[in-house]
């Protein structure tokens, strides 16, 4: 009965709403904002170049986005994309392309919101918070919206998408070690218990360090793999455009099911439009609001167009996908791909990487859902400790569900929390535009872009914070 209704409602969300909610909001930002993600898409180098490093511990432009890569790099770019093929055909990585590159401009708003509400953490805090919730407080004066997008990303990030990153780590094990999923799923419930309860830091300077070197190892394999086979990229091309509108029938559900699969495997590896990235792009200390909106935009081209693609090339050039083919789905087929391109070795890396994308993109999550539970509830030892226990038990029960159970729960709760938030920012999209001449003006002027906080009174930002964000600023530029 739990299965028929969870059906009924992604069926509802994704077949019905988000398939025509998500590219049309993303068009329409895009357009609106004068195909912002394209315009601005060099900046975003000279953004991190002249980032702000302050002595005081604030996060810098760079250090933002590489926390956001970091926990989007992971399941859903090595195991989404075999799922999207999996169950959409070879035409789902058109779609997803097409969700990224709209999606960059979703990003950009959101994040650029995020950053416009923003607010520090305490007097005497040079941390700073924000997020859908937060925007939707102060912009809109609906409070208890903001409850309700809190806990649907605690759901979504702190049960679904780590219970999604524990299947995919143990079927993974399994596969290539032959260890049963309880007893990888055991291991990655102790590590990561551990980490949340008292050893976060030790842990996350591991994965700063390993996670990067993976990533650029997996990026240089798939390098190597289309290199070995540049010759086949054009008409590798050219059949997953044409699989797009004409798929194969051996894929149930038509050119529909085609869309959604890349519709939903696009959104659960980069989360444009879902509201996670702005919790994170908030934190960042700049002088503009649209210095980050830019950087986060292009967090979603690395994600989807550079590692998805890297990930669909890998499956599509090997021969191992067959259309409609049993027994050979999500994780396993990247797997087996890259065996077949490099051996056995290429089954052991996968594994490896899922593992340390997987640890990353789960402390990432947890982070996410923590900072949710602390927009209505700071302080309460018990309530934090309980939401924990939760998250454990999540991990180990990830880790023995089949495939369609365990992407049909991530499905759900990430199609609520993708509808409202696409709804609030299209409710709140001028004060961007406003952002947007506002960044563009000054550029025209010679100058480095600050944020003028008068000029947007009736946003109800919080003046305090912007005001001493550019004053200090503006002292580091007199003092220079």
């Amino acid at each position: 009965m739990l299965a028929e209704i969870n059906d009924f409602l992604n069926n509802l969300i994704w077949g019905n709403i988000l398939i025509y909610l998500l590219p049309a909001l993303g068009i329409f930002f895009t357009i609106t904002s004068r195909f912002v993600q394209f315009r601005y898409f060099f900046k975003m180098f000279n953004v991190l170049r002249d980032t702000v490093h302050d002595k005081e511990g604030h996060i810098s432009s760079f250090q933002a986005l590489m926390l956001s890569v970091a926990g989007r790099v992971g399941g859903g770019n090595i195991a989404g994309v075999a799922v999207a093929i999996t169950l959409g055909g070879p035409g789902a990585v058109f779609w997803m392309w097409i969700i990224g590159l709209i999606g960059m401009s979703t990003s950009f708003f959101e994040c650029s919101l995020a950053q416009l509400y923003k607010e520090k953490d305490g007097e005497d805090s040079c941390v700073y918070r924000g997020g859908p919730a937060y925007y939707v407080t102060k912009a809109l004066g609906q409070r208890w919206l903001g409850v309700i997008i809190s806990v649907l990303l605690m759901i979504t990030f702190g049960f679904a998408f780590n219970a999604t990153q524990s299947f995919i780590i143990s079927t993974s094990f399994e596969a290539s070690f032959d260890i049963p999923t309880w007893i990888t799923g055991g291991i990655v419930t102790l590590v990561f218990a551990i980490a949340i309860f008292g050893g976060v830091k030790r842990i996350t300077r591991f994965s700063e360090v390993i996670v990067p070197v993976m990533a650029m190892g997996y990026l240089l394999i798939a390098i190597v793999v289309i290199a070995l086979n540049v010759e086949k990229i054009p008409a590798l091309i050219t059949m997953i455009i044409e699989q797009a509108f004409n798929p194969s029938s051996a894929i149930g559900g038509g050119i529909g099911a085609v869309i959604l699969q890349g519709a939903k495997r696009g959104m659960f590896s980069n989360e444009a439009g879902l509201g996670s990235a702005p919790n994170v792009a908030a934190v960042a200390y700049v002088a503009h609001p649209v210095q980050q909106g830019i950087v986060q935009s292009f967090s979603v081209f690395i994600d989807t167009i550079i590692l998805c693609s890297c990930t669909a090339f890998i499956i599509l050039l090997s021969g191992v996908y067959s259309p409609g083919q049993e027994g050979v789905q999500g994780v396993l087929l990247t797997q087996n791909a890259l065996i077949e391109h490099i051996g056995p070795f290429g089954g052991y890396f996968v594994t490896v990487a899922l593992f340390l994308f997987g640890l990353s993109s789960m402390l990432y999550n947890y982070y996410l859902a923590e900072n949710s539970l602390n927009f209505f509830s700071k302080g309460n030892t018990m309530l934090f400790n309980g939401f924990r226990i939760l998250c454990v038990a999540l991990i180990i029960w990830g880790s023995f569900q089949d495939l369609s159970s365990i992407f049909s729960f991530a499905d759900l709760s990430m199609g609520l929390l993708a509808v409202i938030n696409l709804v609030v920012i299209a409710i709140l999209y001028k004060p961007v535009l406003r952002l947007i001449k506002g960044y563009d003006r000054q550029l025209k002027e010679g100058r480095k872009p600050v944020l003028r906080y008068n000029d947007y009174h009736e946003f109800k930002i919080d003046k305090d914070t912007w005001k001493e964000i550019v004053d200090n600023i503006n002292d580091k530029k007199q003092k220079a």
